[in-house]
């Protein structure tokens, strides 16, 4: 990546765990690949509500960040959503929903239109995740 802004991404996103909760396998897998683009050094996919449940258990170590699609397979995402905000975990809402498909309570969660490209999920992700950087 040239870009200034691509490589303060790349170095934030270097050595993190993220998540990704995704129901449509073909979607799931360019996400993944585009976070693994960023530096990612790990990326779980959940493609239901009770596997990235299940990836989120007390028992396992807490992503650093996730994108989560609103709609898995006719659920709502919001108890994972609401998992990671009790654990400190930042996410971003992925969706072609748009902000009228999610809950009000999560309103304040940064929101990234389907279908995007890396910049986008980058510019998303920067929002949430550069705070890690500094910490």
């Amino acid at each position: 990546m040239t870009e200034p802004d691509g490589k303060t991404l790349r170095k934030t996103l270097a050595g993190l765990q993220l998540l990704v909760v995704e129901d449509e396998a073909m979607v799931a897998l360019l996400i993944e690949e585009m976070l693994v683009e960023l530096g990612a050094r790990q990326v779980d996919v959940a493609g239901s509500v009770a596997q990235g449940l299940l990836l989120l258990g007390d028992d396992r170590e807490a992503p650093n960040g996730a994108v989560l699609d609103v709609n898995i397979g006719g659920e709502k995402v919001f108890p994972v959503a609401e998992r990671l905000r009790l654990r400190g975990v930042p996410f971003i809402f992925a969706t072609g929903y748009g902000a009228a498909g999610v809950a009000p309570a999560f309103a304040s969660a940064p929101i990234l239109a389907k279908p995007f490209r890396l910049r986008a999920l980058r510019q998303a992700l920067s929002t949430v995740l550069t705070p890690l950087a500094t910490r």
